[in-house]
């Protein structure tokens, strides 16, 4: 039996496994957003609705408290039966005996890799797979119209058309306090991604080796990234670190003519009614070359979960990755389907929103994190002794790939 005939199984509710011996409760764990929480409620309906005998418990969480709670309830022997986790919280999870391999029968590695977009292979350690994801997202520039229209320019195509649209759209008042901003300046959001593995490959460099054990950014093509980046608010003068906290807040709020964002924020930029915005790819070099980063959430299995629960958390992680639950996460979050064939549709590549996002994907590279909190840090630490304490950017990313490659060394021993 194939996987996509077990997954149909289980929303139809056919007993694959041993037969349950009346209800059985689980627990799902996510952290808290406000659209995915909407549309894991929507998909728990449907599977509960073809599956009356198990009944699932959605727990959630504020992300900052969110590792912190699973570590906790594992240890007290209250862990959540499927969870979700970001793919660069993978190798933590799995030496913290969180989560546990899908079983093979049930999860076919063979299937996962033909129907799943081949970043799907981070959650995978030593030909295991220890969990799949519903949706996958990409990198994409989202640009007010009506900021554009009233500056008289068009969505940039490479980096020096997107400084052109910042500085003719940016406004400061009689000080030279920035009031908008061409473009936002959001380290802590996208921004670190956009600059490791889109303009530092644009540049002509690599963050890291093939494998992702070295960091390789401390080079010319690294500064000449890190200070176009930086050179957006220090030099061009179209944007402030900081501005409005958050560079999703400041576009929500239209003091922002651009902001590089996800797909994850298409539900959340959807509620804007103040103006109009559009979608386009990041913009290429001089060379027209382009580069995206790509990555996920995946749901997996608790390591601690066992019997009538194991079978129950079987079948709703079936259903929890099948086309079906992608199509509805894709219409209440806006996060594209991780398998090819429910993500490349003719209407999903037609379509202005989802496009860009798509061709981003033929293009984007998934960093192998080993500690996405820890590596994440590194790069705002970076940017901030730049921007805050003037330090030269080559001291700068020497220090921080220094830092960084500490992190992975010590997570390899």
């Amino acid at each position: 039996m194939t996987y996509r005939m077990i997954a149909a199984a289980a929303l139809a509710g056919s007993t694959i496994f041993a037969s349950q011996a009346g209800a059985v409760e689980i627990e799902y764990w996510q952290y808290v957003y406000d659209t995915r929480v909407k549309a894991m409620d929507q998909l728990i309906a449907s599977f509960q609705e073809a599956n009356p005998d198990i009944t699932v418990k959605q727990v959630t969480f504020p992300y900052a408290d969110y590792q912190t709670r699973i570590v906790a309830a594992n240890m007290a022997g209250q862990a959540p039966d499927v969870m979700q986790l970001f793919y660069g919280w993978a190798d933590k999870f799995i030496e913290g005996g969180l989560i546990q391999p899908l079983p093979e029968e049930a999860f076919p590695t063979a299937e996962i890799e033909a129907e799943f977009f081949p970043i799907v292979s981070a959650m995978q350690r030593d030909g295991k797979y220890y969990g799949l994801p519903t949706a996958v997202r990409s990198l994409a520039l989202f640009y007010n119209k009506k900021l554009l229209d009233e500056a008289g320019v068009a969505p940039p195509t490479n980096l020096d058309e997107l400084v052109a649209v910042a500085k003719a759209t940016a406004k400061a008042d009689a000080g030279g306090n920035l009031e908008t901003v061409g473009i936002t300046m959001d380290p802590a959001g996208q921004d670190h991604h956009w600059w490791r593995e889109v303009l530092d490959r644009q540049m002509g460099g690599a963050p890291y080796n093939e494998d992702y054990t070295q960091v390789t950014y401390a080079d010319e093509a690294g500064a000449n990234a890190l200070g176009f980046y930086l050179g957006l608010a220090r030099d061009e003068k179209v944007t402030q670190l900081g501005f409005m906290d958050e560079g999703q807040a400041a576009f929500k709020a239209g003091r922002a003519a651009l902001t590089i964002d996800g797909t994850f924020r298409l539900g959340s930029f959807g509620e804007i009614t103040d103006f109009e915005w559009a979608v386009t790819e990041l913009p290429a070099n001089a060379a027209g070359e382009r580069s995206n980063y790509a990555s996920y959430f995946a749901n997996a299995i608790g390591a601690k979960t066992e019997g009538e629960e194991l079978e129950a958390s079987i079948k709703f992680l079936q259903y929890v990755s099948s086309p079906e639950a992608m199509k509805i996460w894709l219409e209440v979050v806006g996060e594209l389907p991780a398998r090819r064939s429910a993500a490349l549709t003719d209407e999903n590549l037609a379509n202005p929103i989802y496009a860009p996002f798509l061709k981003g994907l033929e293009y984007a590279h998934t960093t192998r994190f080993v500690d996405e909190a820890g590596q994440r840090q590194v790069a705002i630490d970076m940017i901030n002794r730049v921007m805050l304490e003037d330090q030269p950017i080559p001291d700068a990313l020497a220090e921080a790939a220094a830092a960084e490659q500490k992190i992975i060394d010590d997570a390899a021993k």
